[in-house]
């Protein structure tokens, strides 16, 4: 309307313009009648009122148009309207609340890419310690098998009756009334002990919250609505705050985890140092046996040679025997010890010296080394079960 008046004032400058040019043109008419000197005048005028016709049929298509989306914009204004009437009339229904709820719940796990991690069942069936049938809304089994108990039928009739409202007054009551809706909605859901009826299960039960102006609504009525959930193992979470919350307890649950398995590592470490103790007194009670046996060997070597030899040898002067009887060597060898670690924890190399090796024959130079066991060849002696080593 501000444009078809401003529109309507200017027409009405224009031709208070032209009625005074047209006296003018009047006055010089009579002074001089010429008509040659007037056309110029009536060309501006014509020009003029050419234009004059053309803003006028633009502001009549204008005002037309400008109608038009004035009596769209009503119309959406009257459909927003009943919209929103149906859809405060469908939340104030328990099923439609609680339906709601449950699929904000579903889209706020999906959305955050919880799946990766968690996986979740939507209304499981159970019983709680107490025999009684519970059923919540969502149950999250975080990655080493604990389970989250999750509950979205809030009431929020209160709030709805806070925000149409426009008297202060009336307002503050109905802001009370939610919180106090909340908070016995909070005592309802501790009395079904679900972490009970899903084991094994967080020891509290969230409470999930549409939105966070649920929350705050309540909080400005009743600061201590937190404390009095925590009080009853129930936490109130909204849409920002469940996922920080359910990727808390997992990565708890974790270093517990984590704690258990150092403690079943220390276990094994010393079950195995118990066997590499018992593994050391056998090689060392093996070691001297070896050692023994070459000392009983080179003695009977020594003895035959002494007494056996001699004798044969005597066959062998008198042409007796084709071959001489061999003379069997004896083994010059010595036995390693085992050795305590060193200090600085390194272990010497498979070909480092011995220096701790004792001697076995008495006053014999080494002239060669056991070989290492796992260069000995194995061979299976005539009737029996286990291969023994060669030589």
């Amino acid at each position: 309307m501000d444009a078809a008046s401003l529109l309507l004032g200017l027409l009405l400058g224009v031709l208070l313009g032209a009625a005074v040019a047209l006296g003018v043109v009047a006055l010089l008419s009579r002074r001089r009648p010429a008509d040659d000197a007037l056309e110029p005048v009536h060309e501006s005028l014509d020009h003029l009122h050419r234009l004059l016709a053309g803003i006028e049929r633009d502001r009549a298509t204008a005002h037309g148009e400008l109608r038009e989306q004035m009596g769209t914009v009503g119309q959406t204004s009257a459909l927003l309207r009943q919209e929103t009437a149906a859809l405060v009339t469908a939340l104030r229904t328990p099923h439609v609340r609680g339906r709601w709820g449950e699929v904000q719940l579903r889209r706020v796990v999906e959305v955050a890419g919880l799946l990766e991690h968690c996986d979740f069942v939507e209304q499981p069936s159970s019983t709680n310690d107490e025999g009684a049938g519970v059923r919540p809304d969502l149950v999250v089994t975080l990655a080493d098998g604990r389970q989250v108990v999750v509950d979205a039928k809030v009431p929020f009739t209160g709030y709805i009756e806070a925000v149409q409202a426009t008297d202060q007054a009336v307002r503050d009551q109905r802001v009370a009334a939610h919180a106090r809706q909340l908070r016995t909605h909070v005592d309802q859901l501790a009395a079904r002990r679900y972490p009970t009826a899903f084991r094994p299960a967080a020891p509290f039960t969230v409470l999930f919250v549409p939105s966070d102006g649920f929350l705050t609504t309540a909080l400005e009525a009743e600061p201590a609505l937190l404390e009095h959930g925590f009080a009853r193992d129930v936490v109130i979470a909204t849409p920002s705050t469940l996922l920080a919350l359910l990727r808390t307890v997992a990565h708890s649950w974790r270093q517990e985890r984590l704690a258990r398995d150092a403690d079943q590592v220390i276990e094994v470490g010393r079950r195995l140092h118990a066997r590499l103790t018992t593994l050391s007194g056998h090689l060392t009670r093996l070691g001297s046996a070896l050692g023994t046996a070459l000392t009983r060997y080179n003695e009977t070597v020594g003895s035959y040679e002494r007494s056996v030899l001699a004798a044969a040898r005597r066959f062998d002067d008198l042409g007796v025997g084709e071959t001489a009887v061999p003379a069997p060597p004896e083994v010059e060898a010595v036995v390693r010890q085992l050795r305590p670690a060193p200090d600085d924890d390194v272990l010497p190399a498979d070909d480092e010296p011995v220096t701790d090796a004792v001697p076995i024959a008495d006053a014999v130079p080494i002239t060669d080394a056991l070989p290492r066991p796992d260069e000995v060849p194995l061979r299976r002696l005539p009737g029996l079960g286990r291969p023994s080593g060669a030589g």
